[in-house]
């Protein structure tokens, strides 16, 4: 599903014009990317947690350079879906 389907389909059971769909969307991924930024989780009742998991600082190797590398530590953005959104699912 893309980010078009779920306008459309937000729309379809809503009545309200995608374009205003569109932008609250939108406005709401936004807010999400903000607060992930800013090092704050987001937590949707029922749905789900947006959060960032931390990675440590690791050695990698370049075999094409016989090298070795050390990434540093950082954070990536991870979803954890709801017990009840799990439920719903299985």
């Amino acid at each position: 599903m893309t980010k078009a389907d779920i306008v459309n389909e937000i729309s379809q059971k809503t009545g309200i014009d995608k374009t205003t769909v569109l932008k609250t969307v939108e406005a709401f991924m936004t807010s999400v990317k903000d607060s992930l930024a800013q090092g704050e989780p987001v937590y949707l009742r029922g749905f789900g947690s947006f959060i960032l998991k931390k990675r440590a600082q690791k050695t990698a190797r370049n075999i094409s350079l016989n090298t070795t590398i050390i990434i540093p530590e950082h954070n990536i953005p991870a979803f954890k879906p709801a017990k009840t959104f799990m439920q719903e699912i299985k």
